[in-house]
């Protein structure tokens, strides 16, 4: 075997975090981002992932790093987001390295050569995998640091560990990970919150924030050329307590007038008398690509004007920003 059929026999792993508590949505964006670069993207929710890179290195002609590279200035050119990347030739090591960058961002990439020197020196609970129980059990013993553990009899490991997550273990302090990056996304959902900025009891008010997350899950849905299937609406009251209801559509739709009859009949069903609510969130279920939707002929003049004018709506939304126009309930409680 050639040095280049080797090379080409060795994984690359790319492991991305996100910021913390990102949005779901911008969560999807970096998701399509990273489906740029290669076709084998796992998403790890909320704010991670795992990319194959072993095909897009000779693809793209360049190595791990510079796709890194690519990836992060992508992230925050087009998203506004600053994410870690760490590369190696498993999933244990390049989150491993992901984990080494210092927030907000950076590209941490550790050749196959360079694996054992670079995980000898890092503190055990730095190891992907290690939790804190585990690291306290092998500190207790004297075991401070991964290459004490990879020097660490495997019998020993499993002993201190117990059986799976020992052996485990003492594979990973040794660079040992066979485990593929699995293609696998995030379920097609979308959702948009609102947060009162005090307990509300008053109908109207919870009613006109209602409208105001109908009107941005529907720009977000035709912004994205998607259909929802379902919605579900969930409110968050003073008390700690939640309600959550889901009800179908009776077509896919991402249009407003569709929406807002759902989400209206989700919270008449709430049965809203005196709890006091602190936020409400409306997720848009089981999508499908706008273009898979059927076209049905209506007689509805009323309907197809309303249509005309949301896309005229959008069209102006696009250029001057969403909160420019909307309706006058959601406009005079903005104000």
């Amino acid at each position: 075997m050639t040095t280049d059929q080797a090379a080409h026999r060795v994984s690359t792993v790319m492991h991305v975090r996100c910021p913390d508590r990102l949005p779901e949505e911008t969560y999807r964006q970096v998701l399509e981002l990273l489906a740029e670069l290669s076709p084998v993207v796992q998403a790890l929710p909320p704010t991670a992932a795992l990319v194959e890179l072993k095909g897009a290195l000779r693809y793209h002609g360049t190595d791990g790093r510079r796709l890194g590279e690519v990836m992060r200035v992508r992230s925050l050119s087009r998203l506004g987001v600053d994410v870690r990347v760490g590369i190696g030739p498993s999933i244990t090591v390049a989150a491993t390295a992901s984990a080494q960058i210092p927030k907000p961002g950076g590209v941490l990439a550790v050749a196959p050569d360079h694996v054992t020197a670079w995980l000898n020196g890092l503190a055990v609970d730095a190891l992907h995998g290690i939790g804190p129980r585990q690291a306290a059990v092998l500190t207790d013993y004297g075991i401070h640091s991964v290459g004490l553990l990879a020097a660490v009899p495997p019998a020993t490991v499993l002993r201190l560990l117990g059986g799976r997550a020992g052996f485990t273990a003492a594979d990973r302090a040794r660079g040992i990970d066979p485990r593929p990056v699995v293609p696998r996304a995030l379920p097609a959902a979308a959702t948009v919150r609102h947060a009162f900025t005090r307990h509300t009891l008053d109908g109207a008010d919870a009613r006109a924030a209602l409208l105001e997350t109908v009107v941005r899950l529907g720009l977000l849905l035709r912004g994205r050329d998607q259909a929802a299937r379902a919605l579900t609406l969930k409110l968050s009251f003073a008390s700690g307590g939640t309600w959550e209801k889901t009800r179908r559509l009776a077509e896919p739709s991402g249009h407003d007038d569709d929406l807002r009859l759902i989400a209206y009949q989700l919270m008449d069903a709430a049965g809203l008398q005196r709890g006091r609510l602190t936020a409400l969130a409306l997720k848009g279920e089981d999508l499908v690509d706008a273009d898979q939707v059927a076209t049905q002929i209506t007689l509805d003049d009323a309907r197809e004007s309303r249509l005309i004018a949301e896309a005229a709506i959008d069209r102006v939304r696009g250029k001057f920003g969403p909160g420019v126009i909307g309706p006058a309930t959601v406009c005079r409680h903005a104000s």
